[in-house]
């Protein structure tokens, strides 16, 4: 997703724990790739979360995106925030939070069904 969005012009900073992850970004990119802890304050201030309009969490912890996101909504004020939250049960929670939230899980399982049942 960085690497889609930096193609299409977007200032882009990814913040991850693990440097191995940095690795999948393309030699093209020309973003901004920082070792943090997307639940740092510290961390998330030296990506430029103050001057941020847009906020992804995906980690593959839906407690990690989901700490992450009420961070930058209500400590930051960052505009857009969205999180992707595998548990289906929790997205539904969430969203009562007013959080935006994107179950790949959910999603998924329409992709299939559909497929199973001739849709598309």
């Amino acid at each position: 997703m960085a690497a889609m969005l930096d193609a299409e012009g977007h200032q882009i900073t990814v913040l991850d724990i693990n440097s191995e992850s940095f690795r999948r970004l393309p030699a093209s990119f020309k973003g901004i790739a920082l070792m943090g802890d997307g639940t740092d304050a510290d961390a998330l201030k030296r990506a430029g979360i103050e001057e941020a309009d847009t906020f992804v969490a995906v980690t593959q912890g839906d407690n990690r995106n989901i700490m992450a996101a009420q961070m930058a909504k209500h400590l930051f004020n960052v505009r857009k925030v969205v999180c992707r939250i595998y548990d289906p049960l929790r997205k539904e929670l969430y969203e009562t939070l007013n959080l935006e939230a994107i179950s790949p899980t959910t999603i998924f399982a329409k992709l299939l069904r559909d497929k199973v049942v001739g849709i598309g």
